[in-house]
Parts: structure tokens; sequence; C-alpha cells
């Protein structure tokens, strides 16, 4: 029996406010009012268990964030999303700490600020050029690439560091969410299940019908295609290293093998696979003795036959048309290449053509994320292009410190993996694709996948600057 002195009453208070106003809302509230209250009350405990350890709310978030939709609710193109909720919880949980910040100022800090001050200085001129409702969408949406900002600052020396052993499970706890959120992706597509509550258009025409490429629970393939190679290259990485320092087991590594590269083939998104082959081929550079000895090479020239023969086998249908789309890519590539690039080349044009008769405002900018919603230009446009679009919404400064960004994450890198760490080996790798992508697709508003990236940046900028104490900030 426990002591009335040892568990006192006090500490029953919480539980029994909550169950109070949960029985009195059925009274007092219509029933769906009820219920949304309810729940709300419910989740409190919750709320308080992810705030009051450090980097527990890191989980949460990163599993709200690709394992649900969004909710069913208006708000920007997909609806609002639940793990919009736990960011905010980690803001709060990181201003409660504020005495365990320590900021180690790395060029990725620099550049990150830079870009985060480029995108805020631009919403003036939305609200200029595009007017207020536009810009206060252009500020939601900088907001959005602030939570993955806010991950890489509290993880990188924040109040959410982690120490090695608990960045190990993270790590492992990651890949198996990917695993999850990839292969519902994959289920996806074979069955065409409901589309969450807002997504793009992106379908493939076969003979028996028109199906949705797979995008999983994100807004577009595109971004399932781009996850996916991230984590296609984190097991490429562990599966090079030695199998004393295998971050994933074996049977993980399989699985998320083969999962991640049929949730890349059934994305269809031609960019994310040549991100994907640039990181393949340039982990076989910084491998190649080791490969060489172990056969590693000879083993992926097996495996990658393999698969093919088996998505044939799978899915003989979509692997037709998929086969064709690489033809017509290859043949048309230099007679056609609008086509091939699905539009993209008369975009270009449009925003060549405007940053021609506006030198000024190019050097400026018209807003962040303005460009498919304003007719300022005399219609909405598409860039696809991160570094096109950029220039043109953010100025000068947006695109110098996108240049930055992307210098400063492979330097960082590639210092945390001469030092030994799986972290740098595996960004440094992908972001090389990333690069590359970039020049096809708009991958900083893929907001829900880069708190990841910027978390696995983190463990890499810990490891590259380990053993410096300079150009603290506390």
């Amino acid at each position: 029996m426990v002591d009335a002195e040892v568990f006192p009453l006090r500490r029953a208070v919480p539980a029994i406010v909550i169950g109070a106003m949960a029985a009195s809302s059925i009274l007092l509230l219509p029933m769906g009012g009820a219920a949304v209250l309810t729940a709300g009350l419910c989740l409190l405990p919750l709320g308080w268990y992810a705030f009051s350890v450090p980097y527990r709310w890191l989980a949460w978030f990163f599993g709200t964030a690709l394992l649900l939709p969004p909710l069913p609710l208006p708000g920007g193109d997909t609806g609002l999303h639940p793990s919009v909720m736990l960011a905010a919880l980690g803001v709060l949980a990181g201003i409660s700490r504020v005495d365990r910040w320590r900021i180690r100022w790395t060029p990725a800090h620099t550049a990150l600020i830079a870009l985060v001050f480029a995108m805020t200085v631009s919403l003036g001129f939305a609200a200029l050029y595009s007017g207020l409702a536009i810009a206060v969408a252009s500020a939601a949406r900088v907001a959005l690439f602030l939570i993955g900002v806010y991950v890489f600052f509290t993880s990188a020396e924040g109040p959410d560091s982690m120490p090695a052993p608990a960045a190990r499970r993270m790590t492992r706890a990651l890949f198996w969410i990917a695993l999850a959120a990839t292969a519902f992706g994959c289920i996806d597509f074979v069955y065409q299940l409901p589309a969450p509550a807002g997504y793009e258009p992106q379908f493939l025409w076969l003979q028996s019908g028109v199906y949705r490429r797979a995008q999983g629970l994100f807004y577009e393939a595109s971004t399932l295609g781009n996850f996916s190679a991230f984590f296609l290259v984190a097991a490429m990485v562990a599966s090079a290293e030695p199998r004393s320092r295998r971050m994933f087991s074996t049977v993980a590594l399989w699985c998320g093998s083969a999962v991640f590269s049929a949730a890349l083939l059934l994305s269809f998104s031609r960019a994310s696979i040549i991100c994907a082959a640039l990181a393949v081929a340039t982990l076989a550079i910084l491998e190649r003795r080791r490969w060489q000895q172990k056969r590693g090479l000879i083993a992926l020239a097996i495996l990658i036959p393999v698969a093919s023969g088996v998505f044939a086998l799978a899915l003989p249908e979509v692997a037709g048309a998929y086969w064709a789309r690489v033809g017509h890519t290859l043949d048309r590539v230099f007679i056609a290449p609008g086509s091939v690039l699905s539009g993209r080349l008369e975009s270009w044009g449009t925003l060549a053509g405007f940053m021609a008769e506006h030198p000024w405002q190019t050097l400026f900018g018209i807003g962040y994320k303005t460009l498919p919603y304003t007719e300022y230009l005399g219609r909405r446009v598409i860039a696809d292009n991160m570094y096109l679009s950029l220039l043109v919404e953010t100025g000068l400064l947006g695109l110098a410190a996108l240049v930055a960004l992307n210098a400063a994450i492979l330097v960082t890198c590639w210092r945390a993996m001469r030092r030994g760490s799986f972290y740098g080996k595996w960004l440094f790798c992908f972001w090389i694709g990333e690069v590359v992508q970039m020049l096809t697709g708009d991958i900083l508003t893929y907001w829900r996948v880069l708190p990841v990236y910027f978390w696995v940046l983190a463990q890499a900028a810990k490891d590259a600057y380990a053993d410096s104490d300079a150009h603290f900030i506390s």
C-alpha cells in the first residue's frame, strides 16, 4: 500500500483537473467539440513526457513527421500537420533550458543563419509585390524551413545534443521509421490508397489505367524519392563499414536496401535516382580500395540487374513503362530537352526573361516561395530549380547563402569523415547528389524530411569539431 505522505495528494491534482474538465466538456460543449477537447487533454501528459527530458521530443517529432498524414483541416497546400505542434513543443523545451545552449560557430551555422536571414528579408518584398495574403503564406513556409534549422542548432551543441550511444539509438530508430514510411509508399502505389489531405497531381499513364505515382504520406512523389535515396545511401555507407562498426544489423540493411530501392523506383523521380546514383558513385570512389579487397563492386554489379529483374517480374507493366521512360529520356535529351525536363525549360525561360528586364528586383528578390502563387510575373511559375527560384525570390543574398550552405555541408562532412564519422560519410555522399538534384527540384521545401537531414548534419558537425573549443557562444 502506498503511504499518503510518500505519494501526496498534490501529485494527483493534474489528473483530477484533466478528468473533471473532460467530463464537464460533455455537458457544456457539442459532441464534436467535447471530443476534440478531451483528446487534447489526454495528450497533455504525453506532451509533458516529451517536454521533460532533453531530445525526447525529437523522437516523437521524427515519427510524427514521417509516419502521419496531414490533418483534414484547411491550411497550406496539404493541410495542417500534427508534427508542427511537436516542433513548437521542442522550441518551448529549448527556451526552458536556455542555460544549456552552447553554439559552436561553424561554417554550417553561419550559412544557415545567412539563408534564414535572406528568406526573412524577402518577406517584405513579397508583401510589396504580391500582397499581404501571399506574404503571410511565405512567412509560414519560412517558419517550416526554420524547423529543420532549429533541429540542427539544438542537436549540434544545444539542449538536445545527444551522447554517442543515444545518437546511435536514434539513428537506428530513424532507419526503421524511414523503412515503414517508404514501405507504405510502395503499398500506396500498388493498391492506390486514398491520397492524404493534399497532394501534387503526379500520375502514370498505363494501358490498364491512370495511377498516382508513389508518394506515401508526403505531398509529392519527389519527396518520397529524395527521402528514399537518403536512407538508401545510409544503408550503402553502413554496408561499407567494417562489420564491428556497422550502424545497422544485416537484416536491417537487406530490408532497407530492398524497400528504399523499390520506393525510389516507384516514385518515378528521375532526379532522385540521379542523386542516389551520384551518392553511390561517390561512396565507391571513397571506398575503392576496401571494396576491391572485399569484391564489393562485383557484388554491387550483380545486385543491380537482380533488383531490376525482380522489379520487372513483380510489376511488369510498371517496369515496361519505366524503361520506356528512360529510353525516351535518352533519345530526346538533346533533340527535345523541354519534353524531357517536363516543361522546366519554359519556366526557366520565363524567369530568365524577368531577370533580364528587372535586374534590381532580381538583386533583392520578390519574396520567398511566391513564384507558384503570385501573378506578378504575368503568370504563376513553378521553377523546379532551387538555385534559380532562390535567386528570383530572395535575391543574390539568398543564392549566395544556398551555395555557401552546400559548401559548408560538404566541408563539415568531409572533415567528420576524415575522423571516421559514419554521419559525415553518409551526408557527404548524399549531399553530392543533392547539390545536383537542386537543379531540378525545390529541395528546401521538403520541410518534413529536412529536419532529419539536418539532424544528421548536426551529428557530423559534432564529430568534425569534437576537439575544437573555439568560437563558442553560450
